[in-house]
């Protein structure tokens, strides 16, 4: 009897394995369905998206519909970058690595903000970092080449600079142009995991992005080593998290932060040195790092001649890519 039983008891067990092993995969599949239908071709051999503005506008709303909420528009200051406790010009003085080296939770800053893609796209709400650079349009933003490209150009972006427990203060931004490395498109090269977004705001025409969050100052060919600081959005936290390290060369290509328990999200989020100067954001080796070390493209004259395409516009002609050393990578 107990043979018998058992037997139908492993039978019954078989029969429920598999049916969870079908939901799953059909879960999987629905997933990837609603991932592919926000994904675009885009000009791959050139490595530039054009956004459509319906679908962008399309976009905000359903960020603004139930995902975060925008607070009446607080006083800005360009120089508000890094406001909140985030450490100054480490040349002045008065600036510490963070102890031990572990992220930990940091006030929200205007000009760094998390990614969000709303639908069923087998994300979070937000799963990648960004953050505001200078540039003569005022509307560049800098995040990982992997946060906006795989297999496709994501059609579902919006960008929310100082955001922080479901709150908007400076608006919610949606892209008009995305361009990547076309080498990242060939074959995800790690060199290559940066990527710079144009940016608007619905409803708000002729506002400029960096008017109203400040933004950080590009470094190209920065010397290494040299104290720095990381900040990104963890996709379970609904603020973000920060850690100060030295960033050292990691190669001719790609430096280093090592710093614990930056999570899942953090791609994208700048590496700031002297307070308001990016030297690099996380992605790149490693998909941006592991439980002990972020990693970061190195800024180097591919990057600055990427940075120069996305900020002259779409008539922009793509620079012949040049090789270059780390400074201070032996």
């Amino acid at each position: 009897m107990f043979g018998r039983y058992h037997g139908r008891a492993v039978r019954v067990l078989l029969l429920v394995g598999v049916c969870a092993l079908l939901a799953g995969g059909a879960a999987y599949l629905w997933e990837l369905r609603g991932y592919v239908a926000h994904l675009s071709d885009g000009d791959a051999q050139a490595g530039v998206y054009q956004q459509d503005p319906e679908r962008a506008d399309r976009t905000a709303s359903a960020v603004l519909d139930g995902l975060v909420r925008e607070d009446p528009e607080p006083a800005t200051d360009s120089k508000a970058f890094g406001a909140g406790g985030a450490p100054a010009d480490w040349r002045s003085g008065g600036w510490q690595p963070s102890d031990p080296l572990e992220a930990r939770p940091a006030p929200a800053e205007p000009a760094t903000g998390a990614l969000f893609s709303p639908g069923v796209d087998a994300d979070s709400d937000h799963h990648c970092s960004g953050v505001v650079v200078h540039s003569a349009g005022g509307d560049l933003m800098a995040t990982a080449a992997h946060c906006v490209y795989r297999a496709g150009f994501r059609t579902n972006l919006a960008f929310v600079p100082g955001y922080r427990e479901g709150v908007a203060p400076y608006g919610v931004w949606v892209p008009t142009r995305i361009d990547v490395d076309p080498r990242w498109i060939e074959d995800q090269d790690p060199d290559h995991d940066i990527a710079f977004v144009r940016l608007r705001r619905p409803g708000y025409p002729g506002q400029r992005l960096e008017d109203v969050t400040g933004a950080a100052t590009i470094a190209f060919r920065p010397e290494l080593p040299r104290p720095a600081r990381v900040v990104g959005y963890p996709n379970a936290a609904e603020e973000p998290v920060d850690c100060r390290s030295t960033a050292r060369a990691a190669g001719p290509t790609q430096l280093r932060l090592d710093c614990a328990d930056v999570p899942n999200g953090s791609s994208g989020g700048p590496v700031l040195t002297d307070g308001r100067t990016l030297i690099g954001v996380v992605g790149g080796r490693d998909g941006g790092g592991d439980e002990q070390t972020s990693y970061s493209v190195y800024f180097g004259d591919d990057v600055r001649a990427l940075y120069e395409r996305a900020a002259k516009g779409p008539n922009a002609a793509v620079s012949a890519p040049r090789q270059g050393r780390v400074p201070g990578a032996g």
